[in-house]
Order: C-alpha cells, then structure tokens, then sequence
C-alpha cells in the first residue's frame, strides 16, 4: 500500500490522489477540483463515476463530486452548474499526516471568467480523508471593489448497489422545491425513497442525512450549506443524457449540500465557506 501524495494522470487528465496512512484514499482532477474517486479504509468505491464521461478541459465529468460554482443549475445566465466545474484548478498544498491525508486547490478570476461573470475572487477547495470520513471544504473570497452573490454545491454522485432499495433519513418536515413541475411541497414521509425521476432542493436542512442501503450506509453532514439536494434522473432521463449509461440511474444517487434557495452574498473583502461530510457507516 502506497501513503502519501501520487502525481497520476486519471484518463488523460493530470490528477492528485492521497492515500491516507489507514489506506483511505482519494483522486482528485486538476480539471475542476474534481473528486472522482474516493474508498474509504478497508472499503469499496463510495462515489459513482459513468464510464461515459468525457475527459476535457471544458467538458463537465459526469459522476464523482463536481464543484457547482458561481451558478446551481440553470438559475442565471452563467452555462448550467458554472464554470469552475470546466477549467484547470490549481493544486496548492498536499500533505499527509498522522491519520488523514489532504489536498487543496485553488481558482481564482481570469479573462475568460471575466468576460461572463465581471468578479474578481478566489475559490480554494480542501480535500481531507481519514478512515471512513471524506470532508470537502470550499471556500470563497469576494477579493474585488464591488458585492458579489452565488450559488452552488458539492453535487456529489453517491455509488449505489440498488438505488430502489435505497431509504433516505432526515427530510421529514422539511420543505423542498420539485424541480420538474417547479412546485414547493412539505416532506411527509419518514424516508424518501427513489421510484421515479427525483430532483428536489429541500431548503434549510440543517439536520444530518443517512442514505441506508442493505448491509451499509453513509452518513452526510454539512456546515454553511443551507440547502439539501436530492437527484436521480430515473430511467428516462437517463438513457437521454448522453454521457450516462442507460441504467446508469440504478448505482447512483446524487445528494448534496447546496446553497441553492439564498444566494451567498459577500462584500467587497469577504469571506464565506462550507463544508461537507460524508461518512461510511
């Protein structure tokens, strides 16, 4: 077992992977700041990565954690989920220690990024694996003369033996936007289980998540994050995105922390961040 910090190029992308001392590990793209793999020590791959995907500078990666950022989906006029998910990050620091192994990357503005979204800032997303947790920093600082406000998320692909035989526990009472008919509902079921095309932002969901499967689970916190969302495209949907497997639907189940609802307003020289933690259980 290799420990430390590799250098590797992940389908023809350069990418960072760390591996913890208890054998965790991790691989980060360049592109994006992209998780595309992550096995916690001792355990099995958590996030579900298509084998359709396109490997591009410019191209999202469809699966593993995308960075959503400074636009969630297509509320705005920026290309849907942003552009940092699609250009170049840069690595900054990757280190080892004790018990955990952590990476970090950097993007800030440039003319490109200019030209569609007039902001000078500088985002910085942190890796950290130990065990069986995986926590995902992203930090966002507002470094021009004007205010600037966004959304995003940490739109993370979860892999799934059987996503019908998935329970989701912790959105009882919680109110959430259907995104397909754009109508706004309350949460009245103990578990939310996935039978059909799914995409919900549950708004103010400040308690922690459990995606239970047969014989595992995984547990999911956030900090900072207002919103929770909940998305598998379902048959359908699926066989129609052309960068995912027919059946793609059925291993995978997209659940997020999200700053979806209220945009994240920042003054001239501030700073905000948000943290997701995500734990096999």
């Amino acid at each position: 077992m290799t420990t430390g910090i590799e250098k590797i190029t992940f389908n023809g992308l350069p990418a960072v992977r760390i591996t913890a001392p208890d054998g965790a590990t991790a691989t980060i793209l360049n592109l994006g700041a992209h998780i595309v793999s992550w096995i916690p020590a001792g355990g099995d791959e958590r996030l579900y990565l298509s084998d359709k995907s396109a490997f591009k500078v410019g191209e999202a990666v469809r699966g593993g954690v995308p960075v959503c950022f400074p636009q969630f989906g297509g509320r705005g006029n920026l290309p849907k989920h942003g552009f940092a998910r699609l250009v170049e990050w840069t690595e900054t620091e990757s280190r080892v220690g004790k018990d955990f192994a952590t990476a970090t990357f950097t993007l800030t503005d440039d003319e490109a990024s200019r030209k569609i979204w007039p902001h000078a800032f500088a985002v910085e997303l942190t890796v950290l694996i130990s065990g069986q947790r995986l926590d995902i920093e992203l930090g966002v600082k507002n470094q021009g003369e004007n205010a600037l406000s966004f959304t995003g998320a940490l739109h993370t692909y979860l892999r799934m033996r059987e996503v019908e035989e998935v329970k989701i526990e912790g959105l009882h009472g919680l109110r959430y936007l259907d995104a397909p008919t754009g109508v706004e509902h309350d949460e009245t079921g103990v578990d939310l289980t996935i039978e059909a095309e799914t995409d919900r932002v549950y708004f103010d969901a400040n308690r922690p998540v459990l995606v239970r499967e047969p014989h595992r689970s995984l547990g999911i916190g956030k900090e900072n994050f207002a919103d929770v969302v909940v998305w598998n495209p379902w048959e359908k949907n699926s066989a129609a995105i052309a960068d995912l497997p027919d059946n793609g639907f059925r291993y995978m189940l997209c659940v997020e922390a999200a700053a979806v609802n209220k945009p994240v307003e920042l003054a001239p020289g501030a700073e905000w961040w948000g943290r997701q933690t995500i734990a096999a259980l």
